[in-house]
């Protein structure tokens, strides 16, 4: 069985129509979305946003399974101006699983191996994109992905972590994060985002671009993940 994680049902959308035989599971109460890629089983798990979310939701899904592999996948912020929306980042510094027998078929992608830094929230300023780049070393920014590599570690669990780039430099967020996104309830608050936009009209546009710029992310994600899963052998 290989795991795939994303941290919300808006990255995962594209790869789960990828599924075939998908089903429904509750366990340890979660939900998860199991299926088959090539007839090999497939169990898909949504973390949720940022550390304290990430951390129980993750303790509850490993516990009791026998995983081959699970595959950490998602949207990353670029810390500069070498990655372009879209490309895919295998964190180098976090993935444990043996990609030996993949290597021919991941340099067929659009991907960087390099390091991902998992940071309490998301980066705005490119000032600040930099400067972090810089200090660490790493070429993006999640929210989750280091939790996730620590239960895995935990369960004696390989991992890859793969990662679309969602927003650099030159194509930032459209919007504060603030009104993008409410952690605490783990989805956009609509009625804040409505009000910035009313105050903000150019913001509209911008969040037009950005919804083109996800998709494009969501789709090569997704077809990342097809091949890792086709691919990788225990």
């Amino acid at each position: 069985m290989i795991a795939v994680t994303f941290a919300l049902p808006a990255e995962s959308s594209r790869f789960l129509r990828l599924l075939q035989n998908k089903n429904k599971r509750r366990n340890n109460g979660i939900t998860t979305i199991a299926g088959e890629i090539d007839n090999r089983p497939i169990e898909v798990f949504h973390t949720g946003v940022g550390e304290k979310v990430c951390r129980q939701r993750m303790a509850r899904f490993l516990q009791d399974r026998k995983l081959d592999c699970l595959i950490s996948a998602g949207f990353a912020g670029a810390l500069n101006n070498r990655l372009n929306v879209g490309d895919l980042l295998l964190a180098k510094n976090f993935s444990t699983a043996d990609l030996s027998g993949t290597r021919s078929s991941v340099s067929n992608l659009p991907i960087h191996i390099a390091d991902l830094l998992t940071v309490p929230s998301m980066v705005d300023s490119s000032e600040e994109r930099a400067k972090i780049g810089q200090a660490t070393g790493a070429e993006a920014v999640d929210m989750e992905t280091e939790f996730i590599a620590r239960a895995c570690a935990e369960h004696g669990v390989p991992l890859l972590s793969l990662r679309a780039i969602s927003d650099t430099p030159r194509q930032p967020l459209p919007a504060p994060l603030s009104v993008l996104f409410d952690l605490d309830r783990q989805r956009t608050n609509a009625g804040r985002l409505a009000f910035y936009l009313a105050k903000n009209p150019p913001a509209i546009w911008r969040l037009i671009s950005f919804a083109r710029q996800i998709g494009r992310a969501r789709e090569r994600l997704s077809n990342g993940i097809v091949t890792l899963v086709r691919e990788w052998r225990p």
